[in-house]
């Protein structure tokens, strides 16, 4: 994050919402917007926060799994792919 570059007061935003968007999707670096000089909101070019989400997905996933583990929740690597295997059609 570059401070100057990167730190915008509402203001800005309001007054040059053009070149804000293309800033943030050029740079594909966040943006933040400040309002009294407290920081409100954060602008991300669209394929940036996709993986966002996609990374929070998988540590949401990897978390879950863990909790199984923790909690006794497991199949045996053997059983898993013999569902899988009976589930499949026969060549």
């Amino acid at each position: 994050m570059r401070l100057k570059e990167d730190i915008k007061p509402l203001t800005y935003l309001e007054s040059r919402a053009g070149d804000v968007l293309r800033q943030v999707s050029e740079s594909r670096r966040p943006l933040v917007i400040t309002e009294e000089g407290e920081a409100k909101a954060v602008i991300l070019d669209v394929d940036s926060y996709q993986a966002l989400r996609d990374a929070v997905l998988m540590l949401q996933f990897i978390a879950q799994g863990e909790e199984d583990v923790r909690a006794g929740r497991l199949i045996p690597q053997e059983e898993v792919f013999a569902r899988i295997a009976s589930r499949l059609p026969e060549e």
